[in-house]
């Protein structure tokens, strides 16, 4: 924490309040700072706990960040990003703000909505497409998703996260976006742009399954591979709106070449010998003796019978729909099915096993089954393409079993060698210690 000492007087904030937060934004907990004081004689440790706003402005305009230790560098880089966020919400409502001079003046909400695009397009020196993208954006916010405009404003999210709320319920009516909102808002400040993509995409798949199978029907109609010419002489190739379930096999079959060519005197990064593989494999040049049959999806038993449409899981992909799952579990009977039985109310893993045996060891069988991807924060890389690492390393006495084993993708596993250390907490979470001091805290369930 930081050496630095609350040389200030702290001021309550007025009794009638009930909430510890005053109108002006700041925490009653914490000090204001006289206009006489140097910035270093504030509490950093409590910046987390300023609104975002003119007095956190203020206070931080007012910061030496060279001054400051590794640890409360980090905490003024948490308060900036809030205030970014705070400052692009007061954007968005300026646009609403200018279309709504064209719209109070009886202007048709279409021509009102060019008018005010093209008065931001030349005061921001925009683009046509980017003004008009923008505005679009503000007013779904302040019309339809009002709650993230205030988780925005806040500091809870970012514009990146706003985005993806806004991008991922887009094709829902109001009130089904905003019923998506509120079960995602508690947990969105602590999740990656990444995460909550998969859980809307989730929410939404299991909050209106029939809506959900027609768009998937409708796409899956429309796949198609386009190339790409690109202005460096390469080009691109893409296959698009295809089976989710047979593009995670593809890419795990890809992946899994690609790690077993490396070392010896291989000097392509794992990049470069996957997208060589790729091609080999499309002109039929590379033939691998690689099991790519594991199928390694999340759903549970009644959407298997019918009974229900929860929506599944696809390691290294993320949610499907209900008929996707079913139809996983039919087209792929060959191969390994690794389950697990997880808690009605808590979703925690309590066991599982294999429908065949494998030569893989029954705790890598738990321990991935378990925690289905990385355990550092935000890293969704599947268990089953992860490390098993002792959280107390090996040499240290540390045993191996499930309750001191965890799956980290390799670039996270190395982060144990950079000071980053992590423990598994009673509630199967994980938390983190960075080199600075912070700790961040992961949850294991998929999204």
């Amino acid at each position: 924490m930081s050496n630095l000492s609350p040389a200030v007087d702290r001021v309550d904030g007025p009794a009638q309040m009930t909430d510890s937060r005053r109108d002006d934004g700041w925490d009653s907990d914490f000090p204001r700072l006289p206009p006489e004081a140097s910035p270093r004689s504030g509490v950093i440790e409590n910046l987390d706990r300023m609104a975002p706003g003119p007095i956190l402005g203020t206070y931080l305009a007012r910061l030496d960040v060279t001054e400051l230790s590794g640890y409360d560098r980090v905490v003024v880089l948490r308060a900036h990003q809030r205030m970014v966020s705070h400052y692009q919400a007061k954007m968005y409502d300026d646009m609403v703000a200018v279309r709504s001079v064209f719209t109070d003046a009886g202007d048709d909400p279409m021509d009102a909505s060019m008018t005010a695009a093209s008065e931001i397009r030349a005061a921001m020196h925009l683009t046509r497409r980017s003004a008009d993208i923008e505005l679009t954006f503000a007013l779904d916010l302040a019309q339809r998703l009002p709650r993230v405009l205030h988780m925005l404003g806040a500091g809870l999210i970012d514009w990146r996260r706003a985005r993806v709320i806004e991008a991922g319920t887009c094709h829902l009516s109001t009130a089904a976006a905003q019923d998506v909102v509120d079960r995602i808002a508690q947990a969105a400040p602590s999740m990656t742009t990444g995460q909550i993509a998969a859980r809307v995409r989730k929410l939404c798949m299991e909050s209106y399954p029939e809506e959900a199978k027609e768009r998937y029907d409708r796409a899956i109609a429309t796949r198609r591979l386009v190339t790409h010419p690109m202005v460096d002489g390469t080009a691109n190739l893409q296959g698009l709106d295809l089976a989710p379930d047979r593009v995670a096999g593809i890419a795990r079959r890809i992946n899994g070449i690609a790690t077993s060519l490396r070392g010896g005197s291989e000097t392509r990064t794992m990049d470069q010998i996957r997208a060589d593989e790729f091609l080999d494999l499309l002109e039929g040049q590379h033939q691998d003796a690689t099991d790519a049959s594991v199928v390694h999806i999340n759903v549970d038993l009644d959407t298997l019978a019918g009974l229900t449409d929860h929506a599944g899981e696809v390691a290294g992909y993320g949610p499907v729909i209900s008929d996707i799952a079913r139809q996983v579990a039919n087209l792929h009977q060959r191969g390994e099915w690794r389950w697990s039985l997880n808690g009605i109310h808590d979703n925690q893993y309590l066991c599982g096993g294999t429908t065949r045996r494998r030569p893989d060891a029954a705790q890598r069988r738990h321990i991935q089954s378990r925690d289905r991807s990385c355990v550092f924060p935000g890293c969704r890389m599947p268990a089953i393409e992860c490390d098993i690492d002792h959280t107390t390393p090996w040499s240290q006495g540390g045993a191996t079993c499930p309750c001191n084993n965890a799956v980290a993708c390799r670039h996270d596993h190395r982060l144990k060698d950079n000071g980053w250390t992590y423990l598994r907490l009673d509630n199967g979470r994980y938390q983190w210690t960075s080199p600075l001091g912070h700790t961040y805290t992961t949850w294991r369930s998929p999204p």
